[in-house]
């Protein structure tokens, strides 16, 4: 199909040659596995973003599990208002440090794509039946590529990928989005576990409060001005030594006292009985990989209510 509006994408092109030299421009793409006549008024990375968005893996994230089961609290995190916590900090970080704002977005949209019910409690159950194991960015990436077709940037996928592991995402943008990720579920995390009476404030280590402040905000801006101040115009998104040691302490406080309480861990065998229990059913169905799709691919509630329907329990 003939462009009949060269001039736009060579405006979005010329935007992304402002950004730094280290950003990931569009037009410099490794590609799809599948060729594609571009788009007309977006960029390639923006069409990827528009993709995830528009996919129905993206829309079942409303009804999966952040921290807490199945909540019943409109205002608790799901999976969903994760995601876009997840963007709305990348993004910012990006922003500041002159990268590529669309794929990072991208990136941070899809990154969840292929988490399962009950968060990961049921990624923890499929691991341990499945011939495999589950993890839960790599069913991401199947999800696009298999069960949605979603033919996304390989740019897109490796930070999708890699935004958890070892293995360093190829871009900064990807790098971004790793640490955001984690930066995000702190956060909100705390958040939630203060809505659900799970801590309070003051029960958060007088140290922590001293260093990243008592609220969301001042977590964030502390946070996202060390990564500034630590990456602006280097070829890798770091913090300080001393920022990485009281955010990984905090995480380590937030398992002990919120992801591994009573409260919150209190239906955990339940849980992982009954992804268990579907896996077997629809892979005695079918195949384990079949069963494996499906039952990752669940809502909480679409869990629930099809393990009841099966097992009349």
């Amino acid at each position: 199909m003939e462009n009949k509006f060269p001039e736009i994408k060579e405006v979005l092109h010329e935007k992304e040659s402002q950004l730094s030299p280290l950003a990931a421009k569009s037009y410099e793409s490794k590609g799809r596995k599948i060729e594609e006549e571009p788009c007309p008024f977006r960029t390639d990375f923006e069409r990827d973003r528009d993709r995830i968005l528009h996919s129905k893996a993206f829309r079942r994230l409303k009804r999966k599990t952040q921290v807490f089961y199945a909540p019943k609290n409109d205002h608790l995190r799901t999976r969903l208002t994760h995601t876009l916590e997840v963007s709305q900090i990348a993004r910012t970080i990006a922003r500041i440090l002159n990268l590529n704002e669309d794929l990072t977005e991208a990136i941070a949209l899809g990154h969840d794509l292929g988490h399962t019910p009950f968060g990961h409690t049921g990624e923890e159950a499929l691991n341990s039946v499945c011939t495999n194991g589950f993890k839960h960015n790599e069913h991401s990436v199947r999800v696009i590529e298999v069960i949605e077709k979603l033919n996304l940037c390989e740019e897109t996928l490796d930070g999708i990928l890699n935004h958890t592991g070892k293995i360093k995402p190829m871009t900064l943008e990807g790098q971004i989005v790793k640490i955001a990720d984690r930066v995000a579920y702190i956060n909100h995390d705390i958040d939630d576990a203060i809505r659900e009476n799970v801590m309070q404030t003051s029960d958060i280590p007088i140290e922590f409060r001293q260093y990243f402040g008592e609220t969301k905000h001042d977590i964030l801006t502390k946070i996202i001005t060390d990564i500034y101040e630590n990456s602006v115009n280097k070829n890798e998104i770091t913090m300080s030594e001393t920022c990485v040691n009281f955010l990984n302490n905090l995480r380590a406080w937030m398992f002990k006292n919120v992801y591994f309480s009573d409260k919150t861990k209190s239906d955990e065998q339940k849980i992982k009985k009954k992804v268990i229990r579907l896996f077997e059913y629809y892979k005695n169905l079918e195949n384990e990989q079949s069963a494996i799709d499906y039952v990752a691919g669940m809502s909480d509630e679409f869990a629930k209510s099809e393990y009841k329907k099966i097992f009349k329990k």
